[in-house]
């Protein structure tokens, strides 16, 4: 039986095929990449919309079956812990970055003549149903809608659209995305900009592993002081959890290692089956760090303003818009471009670096996702304890 190679050594393998054909091939070749990277990154922007409502509505809807205190009190943590995340990352990033990057050194915007980047021979206009806000508040609709009414025809139709969306993730963008960023890393070469890329986002991600790192321990010291469990010994635990995470890409086929492994530290078995499968949906702490300090690197290398005042709402929505994000490699910045596009300003050809850049280190964001996550059990434990008490 022959081996599926997985998406990120695809990813690899296109990343160094584009610097090879960029630095011989002729302009004509670089221009026909230009152009199919054009045709797909038209079709993504049709699709961005699409993504939100197919997810996010689905996703808000669910969360309101069997509301409960508990529901409110796990969801409210797991949001909270969200936020924190993308904020420490953007402060950390605004004063570590500046150290390494050189502000205003590279132009990704395609329509940029002085760029250097080679023109596509033609565009195909792929215009959306409608734009992004619109979807976000669509999906807010019919999810508060599904989660607040009694029947289920709207909820199943919304599960269809959900599965088809889901196929047009991993039949058309996923596999065609290895060509995408081919593309883009071929006509960088050509334009004598992808060194500086590949030099800055090692280091990048350098930083961004180690604040995985550092909110991890944080959210252990607060649950082991909460809980009475030894952090550092509740971390321990959650070790084969996170190297599955690392290997599947995938919160919800972590779950049964997460579920287990949070019981070894005292979670009670129903608090566990509870709080486990429902953070794999609403918490995404490491996807959030990656997210923010990634898209802040490429702000700053293209020499675009960022503030504390302009990302905090844009970290506070993402904590809703990945809620449920599609179980494919990549899922939540699938999610995010469209908040990445409208609340930061990114083109298109911003938005498929951010989509290479994340997935390189997908597995990572997902594995300190998923550890979190019994962080988050524990405390819920505690407090489940203390209200039986009373």
């Amino acid at each position: 039986m022959k081996k599926k190679i997985g998406l990120l050594p695809r990813l690899i393998i296109a990343i160094i095929l584009g610097i090879a054909i960029g630095l011989v091939a002729p302009r004509g070749i670089i221009s026909a990449a230009a152009t199919f990277n054009g045709i797909f990154g038209n079709f993504l922007g049709f699709a961005i919309p699409l993504i939100i409502v197919g997810f996010v509505a689905l996703g808000i809807g669910d969360l309101g079956l069997g509301a409960g205190r508990l529901l409110a009190i796990t969801t409210g943590i797991a949001y909270g812990s969200t936020i924190f995340s993308g904020s420490l990352s953007y402060f950390t990033s605004v004063a570590v970055f500046p150290k390494f990057l050189e502000v205003g050194s590279l132009i990704t915007d395609s329509l940029d003549a002085e760029a250097g980047l080679v023109p596509a021979f033609f565009e195909v206009a792929m215009p959306p149903v409608f734009d992004v806000m619109t979807a976000l508040l669509i999906a807010f609709t019919l999810g508060l809608g599904m989660a607040s009414i009694k029947g289920d025809a709207l909820k199943k139709v919304m599960g269809e659209f959900q599965n088809i969306i889901e196929l047009v993730i991993s039949k058309i963008i996923i596999p065609l995305l290895p060509f995408h960023i081919f593309g883009i890393f071929a006509n960088m070469t050509y334009a004598g900009q992808v060194f500086t890329i590949l030099s800055v986002f090692a280091k990048v991600f350098f930083v961004i592993l180690l604040l995985h790192m550092v909110v991890l321990l944080i959210q252990f010291t607060i649950a082991g002081t909460i809980s009475g469990v030894n952090p550092l010994r509740a971390i321990k635990n959650m070790v084969p959890a996170y190297l599955t995470a690392i290997g599947t890409q995938s919160s919800a086929a972590t779950i049964p290692v997460t579920l287990e492994q949070t019981k070894l530290n005292g979670v009670r078995d129903d608090i566990a089956d509870f709080v486990i499968p429902l953070c794999a949906t609403i918490h995404l702490s490491g996807s959030t760090i990656t997210l923010v300090g990634s898209s802040l690197a490429v702000m700053m290398l293209n020499g675009m303003e960022v503030s504390f005042a302009m990302y905090f709402p844009f970290i506070m929505m993402l904590g809703i818009t990945m809620v449920a994000a599609p179980g494919v490699p990549g899922g939540a910045v699938m999610a995010a471009l469209g908040l990445l596009e409208t609340m930061l300003g990114f083109p298109q050809a911003m938005l498929s670096l951010m989509i290479a850049l994340y997935i390189a280190q997908d597995s990572f964001g997902t594995a300190c996702n998923i550890t979190g996550d019994a962080a988050i059990a524990m405390v819920v434990n505690r407090i489940s304890k203390e209200e039986k008490a009373a």
